[in-house]
């Protein structure tokens, strides 16, 4: 799935009840594409690495930098997300719940994401098991998910407005 609707949806999920949530939720959700394609954007501006070249379609994965597959693979993990979410918990005494958008983040991607380009290494480090999804980019998967978001928040927008009323 595109980082903006990682962000829109965390927010939807997690952050409803304050705008300082809402605003965390969103961070959350797109942090592992942050932390891998963002650090890869950044680096090719200051002129550290070489960007692959996004205007020919797909980039071949090979002249995608080394360290952007590790952070993928490290940010993609639902093994190393529970780790982290349960030190937060620990150290918190309580569930920090805009961190799930984190989780939601990398359920999305599992099957909105194919062998052709970044599948989701959900189990790492513990297996290298990918499922072979459908593309976010493809019509099947890309309409529904704008519909459902714009369903989503005029719901959510709906609802605000009816409770400030009374």
């Amino acid at each position: 799935m595109d980082i903006i609707s990682h962000g829109l949806w965390g927010g939807l999920a997690f952050g409803r009840k304050k705008k300082i949530n809402y605003f965390i939720s969103f961070l959350f959700g797109i942090m592992p594409d942050m932390f891998s394609f963002g650090i890869l954007s950044i680096a090719a501006v200051l002129g550290l690495v070489k960007n692959p070249n996004w205007g020919q379609g797909i980039p071949s994965p090979e002249s995608i930098p080394t360290f952007v597959h590790t952070l993928y693979n490290l940010t993609h993990s639902l093994i190393t997300f529970m780790l982290l979410f349960g030190i937060v918990w620990v150290i918190r005494r309580k569930p920090y719940l805009p961190m799930l958008a984190w989780g939601l983040h990398i359920l999305v991607d599992i099957p909105t994401h194919s062998f052709d380009f970044f599948p989701t290494p959900f189990l790492e480090p513990i297996s290298s098991f990918m499922i072979n999804g459908i593309s976010w980019g493809h019509p099947i998967i890309f309409y529904p998910n704008v519909i459902l978001l714009i369903v989503g928040y005029v719901v959510w927008w709906a609802s605000r407005n009816k409770k400030t009323k009374r």
